[in-house]
């Protein structure tokens, strides 16, 4: 056995090689799944890549079933400050289980984050992290800036506000959050009362804006893209960096 420290700071006890490996984030999942997926124990029921994974499902990241995944008894259960409850990732810790978060705010943040999570469960090489690494040092810096509103939701209309990991990808791609200034992550707002913009970057998740459900409700261009491309933080990395760039032009 040996120790690392999670990206909250805590001490977490693990084998060299973590072999039974339990994941409650999709994007964690996704990770650990383009790399061995036989080390996959469980996964949340939104974890859909990569796609066929066949392993025990334990509900979702804001209400996972602690009791399945203690008995299924992983080395570790893979977790994200933001997209887990402490309280259920105090209870996996209660019932004796490693609990490993990370806490993914940015692009260069994430592949480091995503680096000392595969190290701490017994990875050395891993292709895709360094195809993703290699890709996004590779962008050019961006000549112009633009500056963007992204809506998650309507009904009510909500966006991207401050401190969030979309806003940190369209800023490395010269695009900045018109809202990220706002007190709040995930604001509600009026179509009619945004700061100037021009450009409206409607994804596909978690609802699912379209050609003839979104860009009319604003004046601005409207470019529609994946939401895994600007929400995930594992190897999607490869395909945000080699599409976003254009999709967004």
């Amino acid at each position: 056995m040996r120790t690392v420290i999670d990206d909250e700071g805590r001490t977490v006890t693990l084998p060299a090689q973590a072999r039974r490996i339990a994941s409650i984030v999709p994007s964690l999942t996704e990770a650990i799944g383009e790399t061995d997926v036989t080390r996959l124990v469980a996964a949340t029921d939104w974890c859909t890549h990569p796609a066929g994974l066949d392993v025990p499902r334990v509900r979702g990241t804001k209400n996972p079933d602690v009791e399945a995944i203690v008995a299924l008894e992983p080395d570790v259960v893979l977790a994200n400050q933001e997209e887990n409850k402490p309280g259920d990732l105090d209870a996996l810790r209660e019932a004796g289980l490693a609990v490993y978060v990370t806490d993914i705010r940015t692009v260069e943040g994430g592949l480091e984050s995503l680096g000392r999570m595969l190290s701490a469960c017994g990875f050395e090489d891993v292709p895709w992290l360094d195809e993703a690494r290699a890709l996004w040092s590779a962008l050019p810096a961006p000549t112009a800036r633009r500056r963007a509103v992204v809506p998650i939701w309507r009904k009510p209309w909500m966006a991207c506000g401050s401190d969030t990991f979309t806003g940190a990808v369209l800023a490395r791609l010269g695009i900045d959050n018109v809202l990220a200034d706002s007190p709040e992550r995930y604001p509600r707002f009026d179509p009619a009362d945004l700061p100037p913009h021009d450009l409206v970057v409607l994804p596909d998740e978690p609802y699912t804006f379209t050609a003839d459900d979104g860009p009319e409700a604003f004046a601005a261009p409207s470019a529609l893209v994946s939401g895994r491309l600007l929400t995930w933080y594992g190897p999607s990395l490869v395909q945000a960096a080699r599409e976003l760039p254009d999709a967004l032009l």
